[in-house]
């Protein structure tokens, strides 16, 4: 393992949810950041500078945008916007190209690429196999390079309240359990990775901090409400895409392979579980019907 990194990482997506976790984890580390972003003015990019981030304006289709952007930097975080069709995947393949080639134009010493569960292969997905398009273009380029593949979010899960019950719905059987992590791990264990105070194993790792069936989900905040709770499998076509359903798909497919969770914990060892999430964020039970 290298000495820790102390010079500028550049983040690409930092106005977002998993590229403004990375920010978060960098500062928590004093690193200096400079933020990647389209319009410098808006009030996200406006928030991330007064808190020190460094502001670098770019255009996606103009590389010597990018290069500049990414000149004299130690390390370079990416995530590419989240494809809801197949247009959005083809320019979801076309903005990750750019930045890895600009990183090759920059030399930039080391690229983390946030891509997904299961990106290591082709899987029908298409917003999946995009990002694995992706991880085969930055494999290809020749630069130091490791990829963080995030199963579904913690955040993402949204029981509601039914008359004094906590009830959870989700298009999976109620025997497959979900791999999933919080939002906040995904970013400290990319920062790790960009700081080189950690390896991702085989140049990958997927971030998994629990893995639990939709009964032991609802359960988790059943308890955290000390109310009864129950879970509900709905039919996939419940889901408003192709897109979405493939990607249902696939996570019932992931649960066949249980995960090593000890992998994501010897990189982040304050890796959440699910109810460690809930307790962290002080989840309260919505008010929902029959509450009066």
């Amino acid at each position: 393992m290298s000495t820790q990194t102390t010079g500028t990482i550049a983040v690409f997506g930092a106005t977002g949810q998993q590229g403004g976790a990375v920010v978060d984890a960098l500062l928590d580390h004093k690193a200096p950041v400079r933020a990647l972003v389209r319009n410098p003015q808006s009030d996200r990019a406006q928030a991330l500078a007064a808190r020190g981030v460094e502001l670098a304006a770019i255009r996606t289709d103009d590389p010597a945008s990018l290069v500049a952007a990414l000149t004299a930097v130690e390390a370079f975080y990416f995530m590419t916007p989240e494809a809801n069709n197949l247009e959005e995947v083809e320019t979801e393949i076309r903005i990750g190209t750019a930045l890895v080639d600009a990183a090759v134009a920059a030399r930039v010493p080391h690229v983390v690429f946030n891509s997904v569960f299961g990106a290591d292969r082709e899987r029908g997905v298409p917003h999946h196999d995009s990002k694995h398009s992706i991880e085969e273009h930055l494999r290809k380029s020749g630069l130091r390079a490791a990829m963080v593949r995030p199963t579904p979010f913690m955040e993402e899960m949204a029981p509601s309240l039914e008359h004094g019950e906590v009830v959870l719905r989700l298009p999976l059987p109620e025997d497959v359990a979900l791999k999933m992590i919080s939002v906040r791990d995904v970013g400290r264990v990319a920062a790790a990775l960009l700081l080189d105070t950690a390896e991702a194993p085989g140049g990958a790792v997927e971030l998994v901090g629990d893995e639990l069936t939709g009964p032991q989900i609802a359960a988790a905040f059943g308890a955290r409400a000390g109310l009864p709770a129950r879970y509900e499998a709905l039919p996939l076509s419940v889901l408003p895409s192709d897109l979405d359903r493939a990607m249902f798909r696939q996570f019932a497919k992931a649960a066949e392979h249980p995960s090593d969770l000890a992998v994501v914990r010897a990189i982040e060892p304050a890796t959440l579980d699910l109810a460690e999430w809930i307790r962290s964020t002080g989840w309260t039970a919505p008010a929902g019907p029959g509450q009066g």
